[in-house]
């Protein structure tokens, strides 16, 4: 009798990487999550927890390694760790002729950093237990489209999305798949509390007249984690409601620095 499949999401304190792990949950997976803020991680599992769900919280840094490791080590404990989510990420805003090193390495620790050891020690677990397996990152529509105050974020996250494709030659001979997600305007608690009015705003330049929300960026995450998906492979997916193939932004939308 085979083990019960364990996922690792990061980034799942709250909005998509939490919905995430909610979904894969409620599919039956055993999770480990991981989110920076120790409360914020202890209190989604709680909520997956009271619902039946088996979930373990990592809290730390997931651009440290020793975090990483740590996530990989329970979820082998777990069951079989077949579904790995790189989701934690930070976004960072500012003029490209203004952006300190600074901010910079910190957009490389976590985003890229912590998303290549994340997969690679994965991978690692995934070889070893020899039945496969599926990994996604989470990229961003401003890896593929030029966005104000966003380079050095849209950098990182157009590395993520070439990060799946150069893992197809070395990963597929050993089952496993790994792909990426890149997300339009997603409402979520943290947009929200930056801007209240960010519903409406992206909303009314979107095709299908609302942001998304984090369940629609889950779904379409659970369906690349999943035994159905057999063929997509290095790819990156966009949810995003249409909105890249039209690209304006809010007249009103003020951006960070």
């Amino acid at each position: 009798m085979s083990r019960t499949k364990a996922a690792i999401i990061t980034g799942a304190g709250s909005g998509i990487g939490f919905e995430i792990a909610r979904q894969l949950s409620h599919q039956g997976n055993l999770i480990v999550i991981n989110d920076l803020d120790e409360a914020l991680c202890n209190k989604a599992a709680e909520k997956i927890r009271a619902v039946g769900g088996t979930c373990i919280a990592i809290a730390g840094d997931a651009g440290e390694t020793v975090v990483i490791d740590e996530m990989v080590r329970q979820a082998q404990k777990m069951g079989i760790l077949w579904k790995t989510v790189a989701n934690a990420g930070l976004t960072a805003y500012g003029d490209f002729i203004d952006c300190s090193e600074d901010k910079f390495d910190r957009l490389l620790k976590l985003n890229l950093k912590g998303s290549f050891f994340l997969l690679q020690r994965s991978a690692h677990a995934m070889i070893e237990q020899g039945e496969g397996g599926r990994m996604v990152t989470m990229s961003s529509v401003t890896a593929v489209q030029a966005h104000p105050s966003l380079a050095a974020y849209g950098m990182t996250k157009a590395a993520l999305k070439m990060l799946a494709r150069a893992l197809v030659p070395e990963l597929t001979p050993h089952g496993i798949l790994v792909n990426s997600i890149a997300p339009g305007a997603v409402q979520t608690e943290r947009t929200l509390s930056e801007d209240p009015d960010y519903g409406r705003k992206w909303g009314s330049i979107y095709p299908t007249g609302r942001t998304c929300l984090p369940e629609d960026i889950a779904k379409a995450t659970l369906f690349l984690l999943s035994e159905d998906n057999e063929m997509i492979n290095g790819q990156t997916l966009i949810v995003d409601g249409g909105w890249t193939t039209l690209g304006p932004v809010p007249g009103d939308i003020e951006f960070p620095t």
